[in-house]
């Protein structure tokens, strides 16, 4: 049986998807201010 496409590293998850990734990118900021007007609990991981 092969091995499960999903490895979970949390440092790669939170440098890849982190808050301070997406305030560095314009289109991540637009992201965030989106979430943010929605209410969401966790803007990003």
């Amino acid at each position: 049986m092969p091995k499960r496409t999903y490895q979970p590293k949390k440092k790669k998850r939170a440098r890849t998807h982190g808050f301070l990734k997406r305030s560095a990118t314009p289109g991540g900021s637009k992201v965030l201010q989106n979430r943010r007007r929605k209410g969401r609990k966790s803007l990003s991981v």
